[in-house]
């Protein structure tokens, strides 16, 4: 039955964690769940059967494939982590309003909703809270594909007349706005070119699965794309890519807890940079063909830390990289320019005895060394949740990570794949 095997959200769970023990054994990366919610979405383009693989059992994933079903699609799943869809007889009135505002990826719907009906509704879309994340580049770039797009109160109505194949020039590297236009533009007559695209790795998967639909796509994996339309898409059979998100985070993880830990079925191509600013402060590991062996790294040195669009270092990675400062002997400065607000994790690590000063909504100096002392702490998003437990398990002592439903949107059983490396790790259920 659909949904057996995924992370399924309680609200009251939480997570109780000994510090400071030694991790040791074989970790496995799974599917990037940025690049499963695209996959699962673009099925919508085509009346014929697409089977995905490699997916994460994540909530959000759950999600995705419920709202398609809600919208008539069947979803058969042919093993624990592949399923077939098949979009033939579609409703966008039969949206679940309540589901598609539980999840960010639900927002990604609007580009092949665009392709395929003149006329629909949707909710705005759910996800982290992690400061304000408008839709306004997305919409604004679907309005220049000749989409009437009208808002009355949380609801917006979309109407259009044919697509107009163009040339977009996106206000930031969004990467939503990309996928959006990457689908809702491969069924329009002529050719549609997106300049200031994002170029993240889950930006490229998505078109390498369109291209395996029949779309006609070049450049995508770069800030210029270029989608020639077609008459009609086919079905496909596309593997998710590795979750370059979750490496970093097993990777960050295994340094700073005593013992080695080898972490599996990793794309190097998408932590370049991610990497070498890990041998720069100091972690120590070795590159396999697919994996990176991680040793303990005690002498941790400060650095500077900015978040840039692909293929710089990731947003999503800066809270990850937070715990790991505060072992630096000496300031590190941390520098998120791409969202306000993203540093209510800082407060709950001060809370276990960080020295971390925030400076403005973007950047923060941290302080170090510090030791950190267990004690009951909220996450607030995905990525805010797994630098939690990173803090934790490099604590002295218990500490108890409430909200662990956002971590779980992420992270498919965390603490059963912690456990079996050696984490003193538990989920409570009220």
């Amino acid at each position: 039955m659909l949904g057996d095997n995924f992370n399924i959200l309680k609200l009251s769970d939480k997570f109780i964690i000994n510090g400071n023990r030694e991790l040791a054994g074989e970790i496995e990366v799974r599917g990037s769940k940025n690049a499963a919610g695209p996959a699962l979405v673009a099925c919508l383009l085509t009346q014929e059967s697409c089977i995905i693989d490699n997916l994460p059992l994540i909530e959000d994933i759950h999600i995705t494939i419920e709202i398609l079903k809600d919208m008539g699609a069947s979803a058969e799943f042919l093993s624990e982590r592949k399923v077939k869809i098949t979009c033939q007889n579609i409703s966008p009135e039969k949206i679940d309003f309540v589901k598609f505002a539980k999840t960010r990826i639900s927002v990604l719907f609007l580009g092949p909703l665009f392709a395929r009906f003149n006329a629909f509704k949707f909710p705005s879309p759910g996800g982290d809270k992690i400061g304000l994340r408008p839709i306004t580049v997305q919409l604004n770039a679907l309005r220049k594909l000749g989409a009437k797009i009208e808002k009355e109160g949380s609801v917006y109505s979309v109407e259009r007349n044919g697509i107009m194949a163009k040339e977009i020039v996106l206000q930031e590297f969004s990467v939503t706005a990309t996928e959006i236009i990457m689908m809702a533009s491969c069924l329009a007559k002529g050719k549609t070119i997106i300049k200031g695209a994002a170029a993240e790795p889950h930006v490229k998967d998505l078109g390498d699965m369109l291209l395996k639909m029949g779309a006609n796509i070049k450049g995508h994996g770069t800030h210029v794309i270029e989608i020639e339309g077609v008459e009609q898409l086919h079905g496909c059979e596309h593997t998710v890519t590795s979750d370059y998100l979750e490496a970093g985070t097993f990777i960050v993880m295994a340094a700073l807890t005593p013992g080695r830990v080898v972490v599996k079925n990793i794309d190097f191509n998408h932590l370049d940079l991610f990497l070498s600013k890990l041998e720069e402060i100091g972690v120590n590991f070795d590159r396999q063909e697919n994996s990176v062996t991680v040793f303990y790294s005690p002498f941790i040195k400060p650095v500077k830390v900015q978040v840039l669009p692909h293929p710089g270092i990731a947003t999503d990675l800066l809270p990850i990289l937070v715990p790991l400062l505060t072992r630096a002997q000496g300031k590190s400065l941390i520098h998120d320019p791409l969202y306000g607000g993203r540093f209510g994790y800082i407060d709950e690590l001060r809370k276990m005895g960080a020295d971390i000063e925030i400076v403005d909504p973007h950047r923060s100096f941290v302080f170090g060394p510090n030791t950190l002392k267990g004690i009951i702490i909220e996450s607030s998003d995905i990525r805010a949740g797994a630098g939690l437990i990173i803090a934790a398990l490099m604590a002295d002592g218990k500490t108890t990570i409430n909200n662990v439903f956002q971590i779980d949107r992420g992270y498919e059983k965390i603490e059963e794949r912690l456990q079996k490396i050696g984490a003193d790790i538990k989920r409570i259920s009220n």
